[in-house]
């Protein structure tokens, strides 16, 4: 298996931009799995120390920054490229009742300070980034000294059956679960990256290494920068 890293530029954005319409189609079909963001915010609250911040990249309609807010004791604030779904996703948590921080921008030039967050997640969005590294930098240099980045995306090696059996359990209804699994198998898994691509791009960035662990279609990606928590 190869481990050369894509070239870069390579990975533009794929696909219509997510506003307007698309934005809206999207926020409809996941939220119809908010069991699943709960159990995220559960997993990840469990990995921020109290009273500590967390950052989501590409929270899409705030879905899991929402349910982690619901659980007090953090402070939660999300960054996304595409400006509907910032909106969307501010008049999400605001009918939530919860604080959350909604801010649009790209990644790989975060408008944040450095050393602002003890934990970063980035939920199905990491195979989107255009310069893949250049955005592991910056979630680097957001990160306190001891912080974690946990990426989760979709592996390259998922099989067509595994990928009709994750869609058949998002309660779609019939047509959109067909479109799901179209683009799926036809547009995101390309641009999923394999394990060994993750340790490259992980070796290639600032925090050196990662750890990786398997999960259903998909991928849980752990990088620490050294140091230790205040």
């Amino acid at each position: 298996m190869s481990t050369t890293l894509p070239p870069k530029g390579q990975k533009g954005y794929r696909g219509l931009p997510m506003e307007g319409f698309l934005a809206r189609w999207y926020a409809k079909n996941t939220g119809k799995n908010l069991a699943d963001y709960r159990k995220a915010a559960e997993m990840v609250a469990g990995q921020v120390p109290t009273g500590g911040s967390v950052l989501e990249v590409a929270p899409g309609p705030g879905y899991l920054a929402i349910e982690l807010a619901k659980l007090g004791g953090r402070r939660v604030t999300g960054l996304d490229i595409s400006r509907s779904f910032v909106r969307m996703a501010a008049e999400n948590a605001a009918r939530a009742g919860v604080p959350v921080t909604f801010r649009h921008g790209d990644v790989a030039a975060m408008p944040f300070d450095p050393d602002s967050f003890d934990l970063l997640v980035c939920r199905a969005a990491f195979k989107n980034f255009p310069e893949p590294v250049r955005a592991l930098d910056e979630m680097h240099r957001v990160l306190r000294p001891g912080g974690e980045a946990l990426i989760i995306d979709l592996r390259s090696d998922a099989s067509p059956s595994e990928i009709d059996t994750h869609v058949d359990g998002m309660g779609l209804g019939r047509i959109n679960a067909l479109v799901t699994k179209l683009i799926f198998k036809h547009g995101l898994l390309k641009w999923a990256y394999s394990p060994a691509q993750f340790r490259s791009m992980a070796a290639a960035s600032r925090f050196g290494s990662c750890a990786i662990q398997e999960s259903g279609i998909g991928l849980e990606v752990t990088l620490r920068k050294s140091g230790t928590r205040p």
